[in-house]
Parts: C-alpha cells; sequence; structure tokens
C-alpha cells in the first residue's frame, strides 16, 4: 500500500485561510484539504466592504475573491460554508464541526490543522447594543444589513463609533452616500493608531466635510423606538439622533478554540506560534488575526490583525503543513494606510508615541515637503515622521498627506525589513522625473533632518514641548508672522539673521521656528557657528506645532 494522504483542516477562511488552503494544494497534489468556514463566504474581500456600501464598488460580486466553484474545480479542496468548528481534540487528532444550516454534528480527523478564525469586533456592553440598526462590519453579511439600512433604506444620519481605520473609511463612503456622520472616538484625537499631530489633518479633513467629530468622548447609551436605534447618548450628556449606528471600536482575537484546546496564548492574547506559523502543538497552526507574528521594530511577538500579514502567514502555513518545509514567517511591520476624502495616512513600524509606551529609546524628527517637484502642477504637501533610534537605527515612519504617501511608507517598510538605518535612506536612490518625486524625495529630506541630528549639526526640540524661560526666534517672513505671530518669539528673518547677531542673547537657550523647518535649520546653523551656547531646532516647525493644540482649536 501506498501512503496515506496528508489530511488537512482549515478552521476559516478570507485570506488566511483561504491562502493557507490554496498553497497547500499547489505544493501537494494528493493531500486531502478541507476548510471549514463558519459564515456563508469563505474568500472574500474584507478591506472592500466599506466601498461597497459607499458606492465606489459598484457590484456586490466583485468583493468575491474565489467562489465556492473555483475551490472545488481549480483546486480540489473540499470547502464547507456555513460550518462552524466547535472545538478541537489534539489527543486524537480531530475536530467537532456543527453545519449550521442542518444542525448536524460530526468529527473530522486531521494530520494537520489550520486554525484562521479570525477575529470579532469589540461590542461595548450597554443596552440597546443589539437592536435593529446598529452594526458592526467584518464580513459580507454585515455589509448586506449596513446596505440595505444605509442605501435602500434611505437614512439620513448615521453615529460611527471609532476613528480607527474601520471607521474612518465608513465615515467616508456615508458621507458618499449623502448620509450625515457623527464620528464618536473615545481617544482625543482621529486615529489613535498615530501620534496627535500626524492625526490632526483627518481631523481636519473630516470637519471640511462637515462630519460633526467628537473625539474625547465615550458611547454611554442606545435608545431606541419599537426596537429600532433612535438616538445614542454620550458621556457628557450630549444625545445624538440616528438611524443607525456603525461600531468599529476595534477588534479581539477570537482564540477560545485554541485556549480550551490547550495551545498556549502569547503575552499580547493572540494564539503563539513560531517562525512556521506552529503553535505549541506542532500539528497546529495558527495564522491572520488570532495568532501573534514577531513586530520586527523590537522583536517581540504581538497581534497585528492586517489583511497583508494574515495572507503571508496563511501562504507560509498551507506549505509548511503540505510540505514540512517553508521559509520563515518574516517580521512585521504593522504597515497600514487609510483615504479619507482628498487625503491619506498611515504607518509602518513604531509610532513616538508607541515608542514611549513600549520603552523603546527613540528619537523622531518631522518634515513637510510636496510629493513632487513644486513647479510641476498639482504638487501635493505631505508631512512625514521619521522615528529612529539614538544609533540610527530606522524604527519608523508616519506619513499624511494627498497623493503619495502609500509610496514613502513602502519605501520605509522596506527599509524597515533590512533594519535600514536613517543613513541608509539618505542614500535611497529613488525614482525622480518632475510628475513623480523630486532629487530630493520627502523620504530624503526625513532623513537628511535625522542624520543632521545624529551627527550633532543641530538639536531637535520636539514639537509639543514647552518654551517657557527660552529664547524664541522666529524666522519666518513678515507677512507670515502677521498671519500666526508666536507669542513671545523674537522676530529675526533668516535672511537678516547675520546682521541682527546683536539683538540676541548668546548665552540663552535658544530654540529656532520657522513654518516648517528648514529655514530655521539654517538659522541654528547660524547661530552654532557664532558662538549661541544652546541652540535647538523647532520639530516640524510653527506648522506642526498648532497640532497639537487642543480639540476645541482644531474644531475653529
Amino acid at each position: 500500500m501506498g501512503e496515506q494522504p496528508v489530511r488537512i483542516v482549515v478552521v476559516g477562511g478570507v485570506a488566511g485561510g483561504a491562502s493557507a488552503a490554496t498553497r497547500a494544494r499547489r505544493l501537494n497534489e494528493h493531500a486531502r484539504i478541507t476548510v471549514y468556514e463558519k459564515d456563508g463566504y469563505a474568500s472574500f474581500a474584507n478591506c472592500g466592504l466599506p466601498y461597497y456600501i459607499g458606492g465606489e464598488i459598484a457590484e456586490r460580486d466583485k468583493l468575491i475573491v474565489a467562489k465556492p466553484e473555483l475551490f472545488c474545480d481549480r483546486f480540489n479542496i473540499d470547502l464547507r460554508t456555513r460550518h462552524e468548528v466547535t472545538a478541537i481534540d489534539p489527543e486524537r487528532k480531530l475536530v467537532r464541526v456543527h453545519n449550521r444550516d442542518t444542525d448536524d454534528l460530526f468529527e473530522e480527523p486531521y494530520d494537520k490543522l489550520i486554525l484562521a478564525p479570525g477575529a470579532s469586533p469589540v461590542v461595548p456592553s450597554i443596552e440597546g447594543v443589539d437592536a435593529e440598526g446598529v452594526f458592526t462590519l467584518r464580513n459580507l453579511e454585515d455589509t448586506d444589513r449596513i446596505y440595505e439600512s444605509a442605501v435602500a433604506g434611505d437614512a439620513a444620519h448615521a453615529v460611527v463609533v471609532g476613528a480607527g481605520f474601520i471607521g474612518l473609511e465608513m465615515v467616508e463612503q456615508f458621507v458618499a452616500r449623502a448620509v450625515s456622520v457623527t464620528l464618536v472616538e473615545l481617544q482625543d484625537q482621529v486615529l489613535p493608531l498615530l501620534d496627535r499631530e500626524m492625526a490632526q489633518p483627518l481631523e481636519q479633513a473630516l470637519r471640511e466635510r462637515g462630519v460633526d467629530v467628537r473625539v474625547g468622548r465615550k458611547l454611554g447609551s442606545i435608545e431606541t423606538d419599537r426596537g429600532r436605534v433612535s438616538a445614542v447618548g454620550l458621556d457628557d450628556g450630549s444625545r445624538i439622533a440616528t438611524d443607525l449606528v456603525v461600531m468599529g471600536i476595534g477588534v479581539r482575537p477570537s482564540v477560545h478554540l485554541a485556549e480550551v484546546a490547550g495551545l498556549a496564548l502569547g503575552a499580547s492574547g493572540g494564539i503563539a506560534v513560531d517562525a512556521f506559523m506552529r503553535t505549541s502543538d506542532p500539528d497546529v497552526y495558527a495564522v491572520g488575526d488570532a495568532a501573534e507574528y514577531v513586530f520586527g521594530p523590537t522583536g517581540a511577538a504581538m497581534r497585528v490583525p492586517l489583511a497583508g500579514p494574515a495572507n503571508r502567514s496563511g501562504r507560509l502555513a498551507g506549505q509548511h503543513a503540505a510540505t514540512g518545509q517553508a521559509a520563515a514567517m518574516a517580521p512585521v511591520m504593522g504597515t497600514s494606510i487609510v483615504r479619507v476624502f482628498d487625503r491619506a495616512a498611515g504607518v509602518t513600524g513604531l509610532t513616538a508615541k508607541a515608542a514611549g509606551r513600549l520603552g523603546v529609546e527613540a528619537k523622531s524628527v518631522t518634515v513637510i515637503a510636496n510629493h513632487h517637484v513644486g513647479y510641476y502642477p498639482g504638487a501635493q504637501p505631505m508631512t512625514l515622521k521619521l522615528t529612529y533610534a539614538p544609533d540610527g537605527r530606522l524604527l519608523g515612519l508616519q506619513a499624511v498627506g494627498g497623493a503619495g504617501v502609500d509610496k514613502r511608507l513602502d519605501v520605509a517598510a522596506t527599509a524597515l525589513a533590512f533594519n535600514g538605518t536613517v543613513y541608509d535612506l539618505t542614500g535611497l536612490d529613488l525614482a525622480y522625473a518632475p510628475p513623480f518625486g523630486a532629487a530630493k524625495d520627502p523620504i530624503h529630506m526625513a532623513a537628511f533632518t535625522a542624520a543632521n541630528e545624529l551627527d550633532g549639526l543641530v538639536d531637535v526640540c520636539p514639537t509639543d514641548k514647552g518654551l517657557d524661560g527660552v529664547q524664541v526666534i522666529d524666522v519666518r517672513t513678515g507677512d507670515e508672522v502677521a498671519r500666526a505671530p508666536i507669542e513671545g518669539a523674537l522676530h529675526v528673518p533668516v535672511d537678516e539673521l547675520r546682521d541682527r547677531l546683536g539683538e540676541l542673547d548668546a548665552t540663552k537657550p535658544t530654540v529656532v521656528v520657522c513654518a516648517t523647518g528648514p529655514r530655521s535649520y539654517v538659522a541654528a546653523r547660524v547661530l552654532m557657528q557664532h558662538g549661541f551656547e544652546s541652540v535647538a531646532n523647532l520639530n516640524g516647525g510653527y506648522t506642526v506645532r498648532r497640532r497639537v493644540g487642543s480639540t476645541e482649536e482644531h474644531a475653529r
């Protein structure tokens, strides 16, 4: 008798599970591969769901990445939707399955088991959260319900709770449907993943489009009328009448199956895995939002619930389960991006805020530059914030602006993958022609600024540092100062600085300010070489400093 084919069971579809199953088939024609998916669709574009609701994706079928026939006919995979795996028995190497259509229960043996259960939306425990018109968005069934309520139901107002990626995308798409929106966020900024000054332009874009932004506010209550949501109450006592509510608070990993089966969980609450996505049981793998990955900038294991890592980890686990061999899972950088109307914002690696929270020693610089040369029509400004270690090792990049944000994030993510430094970024040979970039790309400008600080050419004053007791020299033009004066600053335009040094105190700690940083860097170098004892350049200039003001200032 020949060797029996390996039996591979995959729990869950979408990015991780579907990638695992199809990779396993491509590398092992004789394996018996079964996929159990508790919902009605095993392979759909969950990142595209908001854009169907908003009408940018016109056809619902476009969201279905792989139909059941493809699994069967092309890959010879036994796909069973609406089948929920309810338990794992590692000793007997089988799973218990519930057919949600027939209510039948049965057991399925496996040689290799791949867990891709994903994550579930965080929903607050308040009365009314189960009312009609209150939604989460994780699958096509959720999408259909929101579409029916918001589009077919002619909703006039929506409340979106949570200003993360999903929340911001839903706000944008509701506005596209002419639905008035209130956005509620517990933190004091939108997109809390970013440092505050990097997220503020998104808040500005939301307000410009008429979105009622309520940051620093908590959902307190949900009112209903005949079983349907009619209003929400916030913790400040305000009440917002509404037709529907979408919860975008976040997700928690679906680890119950693994936990009950005795599989080890990691420090961040996800399923602990090795470099080949194997759990504490070597015949059981875990991928996607429920698993932990090595986070590149720190080397620690943590959850990174994003589609890219889910696809890559699924592919790797499928190969290893089918063949016993695979490359190790590469560290994940958490590279992510969101569009909010005409602006985009994203991050790769560590933010300054995250570095502080994790106890990672880090420095940062902020620059504002056009995405291509200013003399070519259509140049759009972007803000880059580069985070790096004291030895120059790159830790992360945040970017916000219009066109070209994705390109700069991808460049930084690539540098992070190869343990690049600030100095490596200064020497990158990037594509340049006037319609695409500049000879000194914004990436270069951020790296040059960081290298100047590392080389001791200038100290960088943190954007939000208090300036009391410091000699502040504003080197902007008279017109700029008239439009936005800096209280207590001495106004000396940069081009007049050498002739007016006698008006300044060389013994005082000095911070030099311009609009975005380049002119004040030139001024700082002049002062340092004329005997000034302590000189620093304000990080990002006055433009970025204004962003870290109060929420009330932002609203005005």
